[in-house]
């Protein structure tokens, strides 16, 4: 097979364009999620949570969080899953592999320990379901074994699992606590059962197709990783080490590329690898709201900054939402900014503010 020559340009443009920060925007909610495979589902909302961060940048000022909420508890266009929304396509697949792949070593014996206690939730629910967490009765025989926060956690960590295995569903949401129910009232009924190979060789697909251009491995971590193995075609980037795998779809990317201005969210697929973001972008990043405030360089909560193809600083702002203030602190420039970048970017901030329903304040505000 040949293996495709690209410049770190045309990379930079294959990823942007797989992950819709290019021209034109996208303007359909449900396809935006579908072609991204997943939004992650993060509490954090210095400025507003990533979903809704991520699908703004995407979708620009037209995206109403609502219609992602009417997506997920009305139309089940989407679905949640443990910790992301997904399409029902995905679905399956993600079942097989948490079914057949368990990161945790002693869950299968946790969960044959609990074998009456899941018994006891899923009959729970098929009597009363729609249910919270906080209305099913914890009957675990034995406790969930951790020395960390989640210790003695035995309702949430079986849900989880039950969850992740397909077993149950998540139905909906009452402010940030999720409601549970069995999962043939909740996903779509001619979902196929996959086997551990054909899941992997799914989701593989699909990760390459939503990022354009990836490594074939690495490190792997909990979560969604960034990772193709053999999908797509081989591909060297000059001026970066080893090789990488491409979809061939996009080959034809770089030619037509449009690029615009885009402030993304820490947890956005096209910077969460911080080793592909810098090898592709040079691009160094680091979610610092777990750093004490004296340590930070960008900000609790800052926004990388994009600009046609590269990654060019970070926008350290918070929502102040009792003033009505979206409060800019400091625009970081990874590089010197022209007046086009100057402009652009303070007129995405500008549309951030609109968005978000609030004014522009601070040292540093456009």
């Amino acid at each position: 097979m040949v293996v495709h020559q690209l410049g770190l340009e045309d990379a930079r443009r294959i990823a942007v364009h797989a992950q819709l920060l290019d021209r034109p925007r996208p303007t359909d909610l449900v396809a935006t999620v579908e072609r991204l495979t997943f939004l992650q589902i993060d509490p954090t909302a210095a400025i507003a949570p990533s979903a809704d961060l991520v699908l703004w940048s995407r979708l620009g000022r037209g995206y109403d969080p609502a219609h992602l909420t009417s997506a997920l508890e009305h139309d089940r266009s989407l679905v949640e899953t443990v910790a992301y929304v997904r399409s029902p396509r995905d679905v399956p697949a993600v079942i097989a592999e948490a079914r057949d792949t368990d990161p945790y070593p002693f869950m299968a014996q946790w969960l044959a320990d609990n074998d009456s206690f899941r018994r006891d939730i899923l009959a729970r629910l098929e009597a009363e379901g729609p249910l919270l967490s906080r209305d099913i009765p914890d009957t675990s025989v034995v406790p969930w074994p951790s020395s960390g926060w989640t210790n003695n956690r035995n309702l949430t960590k079986m849900l989880e699992a039950l969850t992740r295995r397909g077993q149950v569903a998540i139905a909906g949401r009452k402010g940030r606590q999720r409601y549970f129910d069995l999962p043939e009232r909740v996903y779509p009924p001619d979902l196929p059962t996959l086997t551990l190979e054909e899941a992997v060789r799914h989701r593989n697909e699909r990760r390459l197709a939503a990022l354009g251009i990836a490594r074939p491995t690495g490190t792997v971590m909990p979560g969604e990783h960034s990772y193709a193995a053999d999908a797509g075609e081989p591909a060297e980037v000059e001026g970066v080490p080893g090789t990488w795998r491409v979809d061939p779809a996009y080959l034809d990317v770089p030619a037509r590329f449009q690029g615009r201005t885009a402030l993304l969210s820490p947890f956005d697929r096209l910077i969460h690898d911080r080793v592909r973001a810098e090898q592709l972008f040079g691009f160094e990043y680091i979610l610092e709201m777990y750093k004490p405030k004296e340590k930070r360089r960008w900000g609790y909560f800052a926004l990388p900054i994009l600009h046609h193809d590269r990654l060019v600083g970070k926008l350290d702002a918070q929502a102040d939402r009792k003033a009505g203030t979206l409060v800019v602190n400091a625009i970081h420039e990874d590089v010197p900014f022209t007046a086009r970048i100057r402009g652009d970017v303070h007129r995405e901030i500008a549309d951030l503010a609109a968005w978000l329903g609030l004014t522009l304040s601070g040292p540093a505000a456009p």
